[in-house]
């Protein structure tokens, strides 16, 4: 089980010092990956706890990426109908290409009504602009011809393509992941809930001949009780998750460093990640 943490790119605690003196920490400690969230334009009724302060995930993974050495970069998810094709799949090669290989791509086609509105996207096309979105990502980072809206050009750089993670509850994201990804991201279960969709969905990934899919999950750790925690983390492996991530809720980069210093018993020798 590699056990990642969630990077706060939201709130009071989304500031420069405390965003990297939080991401190096988390570098030093072994913690196998970092990962942020994507909000764009919280509407005022639902800012409770962020006070609408979102950074833009790929804007703070690029940054990430040059004050960090070793951790993987994730998304947690990126709400793939909210930014162009081309541009996202841009971004996604260039954090690959800086970070030397270190990205982890969390997609899924967003759930919150009123950021489709304020991006004049429509919510209810977004299935199918998520599909489309990932396939074209594929075609870009498998060759360095391609062409959008008719008009050839050469996508480079082209580093390796990061994996993909389908983020998702339901048939819909296990057809996606199955199609289009290299794992997949389910949220808010509990170990015994996914145990036989893991497996089944696994076993649907043998049969179409693709590669063993890795899965990916959020999860909040009890810090004060080791014992615990590490049972939490035994739980989700025995389940069949392959990444574990920690949601810390830290208030300042000191609680931060306090955190890590209580999970490194659990998280040392993991390694690099991606």
């Amino acid at each position: 089980m590699k056990v990642g943490m969630g990077l706060r790119n939201m709130g009071d605690v989304a500031d420069r010092d405390t965003l990297t003196d939080c991401a190096q920490a988390a570098d030093s400690a072994g913690i196998d990956s970092l990962w942020v969230f994507d909000h764009v334009a919280i509407p005022p009724d639902e800012a409770e706890g962020s006070g609408g302060l979102y950074l833009d995930p790929l804007a703070t993974l690029a940054y990430v990426a040059g004050c960090t050495r070793r951790i993987g970069l994730g998304t947690g998810v990126l709400v793939v109908p909210y930014r162009p094709p081309l541009i996202t799949a841009k971004w996604l090669a260039t954090i690959q290409q800086l970070s030397d290989n270190r990205l982890l791509i969390g997609a899924a086609p967003g759930w919150m009504e009123a950021e489709f509105t304020a991006l004049g996207v429509d919510r209810r096309s977004r299935g199918r602009i998520t599909d489309e979105t990932l396939d074209f990502i594929h075609r870009c980072f498998s060759d360095d011809h391609n062409s959008a809206n008719g008009q050839p050009f050469l996508f480079r750089p082209r580093p390796p393509r990061p994996p993909i993670f389908v983020g998702g509850d339901g048939e819909h994201a296990i057809e996606r992941a199955l199609k289009l990804g290299d794992g997949w991201i389910p949220i808010g279960k509990k170990p015994e809930e996914l145990q036989p969709v893991i497996a089944d969905y696994r076993q649907r990934a043998a049969a179409a001949g693709k590669a063993d899919p890795e899965i990916v999950t959020f999860s909040r750790l009890n810090t004060d009780d080791l014992g615990e925690a590490e049972a939490t983390i035994a739980g989700f492996a025995a389940a069949g998750v392959d990444r574990l991530v920690w949601i810390c809720p830290y208030k300042s980069a000191d609680h931060c460093h306090s955190e890590l210093d209580k999970m490194q018993p659990l998280v040392a020798g993991q390694g690099a990640s991606a």
